[in-house]
């Protein structure tokens, strides 16, 4: 993985060098291990806490350098906040507010890993070494010159010491299996349209056959005659011929069905004939963050050997603008054998979605089908970037979401279904239009996209406010976010595994 801070466990101690970082409280008070790890600093640290106003709210800092009565050449207190009531999402970000005051010059960093409540248990202090590495990553490849303080934790050592080192590297494992999925998803998200588009993201994802994974490229005289001729006609403009594949993950028992997860991989879009506005267009490289996802989460699922048989599917096409585009006016027929009249050739996700889904749908019969898109601008409108909208025919897939959104950050907000709002795609010369108004722009796409899940249960994830360019956070300072890789992974660790 291209984040380059590593990250260990050791035995509690107080280090006789480099950088020392404790937590403390919302009432400034420190663990027994801290406390014995400060020694006589403690008086300092209560001074300068008083002087600097720091009171430990969660997540912010009070640094001290060369602090009198220790060795270390800094020492950073970090507020954990009410630490009775911290959980795992708590711990998670307090490791990236650990990752966020390391500095360039930092090499050595020792992490005590204790609370006010006592030392962290194995799977706290995994908590707080993801938190870590998934705030440390940055995306920088591509600079030839790089300032001395760009770098900070991602050139550092980090050791955690902990109460059980061996308990803490076996809880750490999977959870940083986890985390490599997201940076390969943010990886993905974050590369130039010229170095990524169809062909090569496919080559990328047929990298999981080294985990296990195995992995179905299908080309255009594969999709021409599956009849794929929603996505087929997306690419049909772009110098670089589209791609669907489909990677499988078979950890569960045999002959057991999938689960599946569908990604939109527009690798760039122009809006076609439908051409976008040239502002922020450059942005439309990320309009593949759905497949990104997919394929960081099958890159999680086969690292840790999850016990689940799955499926990841992803639709890769460039959607470009030349003599041979398709048209608004044009009708189509998808895979399904439904009929589609493009109104709007910017409308083009959900035509790719619609055959990758109707594929899944017939060829593998999974359980559910959870299918992510940065889809619509409309959904933007209605959620802003905090939350992806969740479109979903079936209730306990939808609350299951809602519920792992909750625990893990990667928030969704329910949005609505109905027979009412597809008179809005109804066509007068096929089977149905590919965009509807003005209002209702999300719903319309998720109704689109449900014509094409052959009653399969079903939820559609528009992360087109999530998955790039969103706000940066404790977790995420990169353009591309890994959304979804995390979500994903703990429905299935928490919903399917565990049932095993």
């Amino acid at each position: 993985m291209p984040d380059a801070v590593k990250v260990g466990f050791v035995p509690f101690a107080t280090p006789a060098r480099g950088t020392l970082i404790v937590f403390c409280d919302d009432g400034l008070k420190f663990g027994a291990t801290a406390t014995k790890a400060l020694g006589a600093a403690v008086a300092t640290v209560k001074r300068a806490a008083a002087t600097a106003q720091f009171k430990g709210k969660s997540g912010s800092a009070l640094d001290l350098l060369a602090p009198e009565g220790l060795k270390v050449g800094r020492l950073i207190v970090v507020g954990a906040g009410k630490a009775a009531s911290i959980n795992d999402y708590d711990l998670l970000k307090l490791g990236g507010a650990v990752a966020g005051k390391i500095g360039a010059g930092d090499t050595a960093v020792t992490v005590v890993a204790d609370l006010p409540t006592g030392a962290m248990k194995p799977e706290q202090a995994a908590a707080i070494a993801s938190g870590i590495r998934l705030r440390a990553y940055k995306f920088d490849r591509y600079k030839t010159k790089k300032k001395d303080d760009e770098n900070g934790a991602a050139n550092a050592s980090v050791t955690l010491a902990v109460a059980d080192p061996a308990a803490a590297k076996k809880a750490f494992t999977p959870d940083s299996h986890v985390v490599d999925g997201v940076i390969l998803a943010r990886e993905l998200v974050n590369e130039p349209p010229n170095v990524l588009y169809p062909e090569e993201f496919a080559k990328r994802a047929a990298q999981l056959k080294k985990l296990g994974v195995e992995v179905q490229i299908l080309d255009v005289k594969a999709m021409t005659q599956l009849k794929m001729g929603a996505l087929l006609g997306v690419s049909q403009g772009s110098a670089h011929p589209g791609r669907t594949v489909i990677m499988r993950w078979n950890g569960g028992k045999k002959g057991e069905q999938p689960l599946a997860f569908v990604g939109k991989g527009v690798c760039f879009d122009t809006g076609g004939i439908s051409i976008k506005p040239s502002a922020s267009m450059e942005d439309m490289k990320g309009d593949m963050g759905g497949a990104a996802c997919v394929v960081g989460l099958m890159h999680a699922l086969a690292a840790r050997k999850a016990k689940v048989n799955a499926v990841g599917a992803i639709g890769l096409v460039e959607n470009m603008p030349d003599g041979n585009a398709q048209r608004p006016g044009d009708i189509v027929t998808s895979m399904s054998g439904q009929t589609i009249e493009i109104i709007n050739t910017d409308a083009e996700g959900r035509l790719v979605l619609a055959d990758v889904l109707w594929y899944v749908a017939q060829k593998h019969k999974p359980k559910f089908m959870v299918d992510l898109a940065t889809l619509t601008g409309a959904i933007m409108v209605a959620l802003g970037t905090e939350y992806a909208g969740l479109f979903s025919n079936n209730d306990q897939l939808a609350e299951r979401l809602a519920a792992v959104g909750q625990s893990t950050g990667e928030k969704v907000w329910r949005m609505p279904l109905g027979p009412e709002y597809d008179k809005q795609i109804d066509s007068q010369f096929a089977d149905m239009k590919n965009t509807g108004s003005r209002n209702g722009g999300s719903i319309t796409a998720a109704q689109f996209l449900q014509r094409f899940v052959d009653g399969t249960p079903w939820a559609h994830l528009d992360i087109a406010g999530t998955a790039m360019a969103s706000p940066k956070n404790e977790i995420n300072q990169s353009w591309g976010s890994g959304y979804g890789v995390r979500l994903l992974n703990q429905l299935v660790a928490e919903y399917y595994e565990a049932k095993k």
